[in-house]
């Protein structure tokens, strides 16, 4: 009856503690997470506004874990953490959501250079981008 017990106990608890996202820089504010690729339909409107955007993770800094980048139907956006007070795995993967304020940023040459080097050097970083200062991170998968 105890091992039945402990069994069926593991098999509740188990998922809900792999579930819980995992969090960089603070607490999450409540509320729904918009995909970034429509909030970067609607950049005009949320620019400079402070958000909450979900997405894929298909890149992040490999030097630090200082920036990803966030993916969503075919647009994405550079998150960077606020004052590089915090930083992500190089290896994150998955879904993630993040609360920051998003913009349409000029880069310059050697910052552009910068994160080309951040990312491994695969490929240049163009100079205009959508970034998203991010208060908190959360790892989902």
């Amino acid at each position: 009856m105890r091992k039945t017990f402990a069994l069926l106990l593991a098999l509740v608890i188990a998922p809900a503690v792999a579930a819980a996202p995992r969090l960089y820089g603070g607490a999450m504010p409540e509320g729904e997470a918009r995909p970034i690729g429509a909030a970067l339909a609607e950049i005009d409107a949320l620019a400079g506004q402070p958000g909450k955007f979900v997405g894929r993770i298909v890149q992040v800094c490999q030097n630090k874990g200082c920036w990803l980048i966030l993916e969503d139907d075919g647009r994405h956006a550079r998150v960077k953490t606020k004052d590089h007070a915090y930083f992500v795995p190089k290896d994150a993967q998955g879904r993630a959501v993040v609360y920051g304020v998003l913009a349409e940023v000029e880069l310059e040459p050697e910052m552009a250079r910068h994160l080309a080097e951040d990312a491994g050097g695969s490929e240049p970083v163009p100079r205009r981008e959508f970034q998203i200062v991010a208060d908190v991170i959360a790892l989902l998968d």
